[in-house]
């Protein structure tokens, strides 16, 4: 902790970053209010695994191949495009009903895919990773910038206010949503609406640039 300046104003910097909406909150969002508060919950530990991860590469200084690798970094870009691509394909194609009281083995397996989903997902968005590289850094006393050891607590900072704040996004959603998804009708039509959210949010990682 001695080589980290400034925690509170970190931790308060960090709280505005993580409640200004942007994918991770609409993937959240998306996840709880059409399939249930369990998999919002998985959704949550996902993308902020996720965040750990792009905490790694910035601590190992990984990251910044990415930002000055272009190749990199468009490859990166692409496939977390694709990924969303895929997610929101998957959810217009699919004629299933949704299901809150699922089976206990489907509900296993139902929570690691939707745990995978939201690791892949922030994993694949190089913003992270730029976002990291340049935010943690004002935080760090400049002589322990090549030290993993700061980078790797203000991410686990940063991770466990996701992680809060994330799930309270996740109770107050369903709360009102669960009467709503219990409609066959309104199932169809949730179905759809999550596959659009998805393109969308593809197609704004394909045209955003460095």
């Amino acid at each position: 902790m001695q080589d980290i300046i400034h925690l509170d104003v970190f931790v308060v910097t960090a709280l505005i970053f993580v409640m200004t909406p942007g994918i991770d909150t609409i993937f959240v969002l998306n996840k709880a209010i059409s399939e249930g508060k369990t998999i919002g919950v998985y959704s949550t530990l996902g993308i902020n695994v996720g965040v750990m991860v792009h905490t790694f590469l910035a601590a190992m200084g990984l990251s910044i191949i990415i930002t000055q690798s272009a190749i990199a970094f468009q490859l990166i870009k692409y496939c977390g495009a694709a990924y969303l691509f895929y997610l929101g394909i998957s959810s217009l194609v699919n004629k299933k009903e949704l299901n809150i009281d699922l089976g206990k083995g489907k509900e296993q397996k139902s929570n690691k895919e939707h745990f995978f989903n939201g690791v892949v997902t922030n994993v694949l968005n190089p913003k992270v990773a730029l976002f990291f590289l340049s935010f943690f850094p004002q935080f760090i006393k400049e002589e322990a910038i090549g030290n993993a050891l700061p980078f790797l607590i203000l991410g686990s900072v940063y991770a466990f206010i996701g992680v809060v704040w994330f799930l309270i996004i996740t109770y107050f959603s369903t709360l009102f949503s669960r009467k709503l998804r219990s409609n066959k009708k309104f199932n169809t039509y949730l179905n759809k609406c999550s596959g659009i959210v998805f393109l969308m949010m593809g197609i704004k990682v394909l045209f955003k640039n460095k």
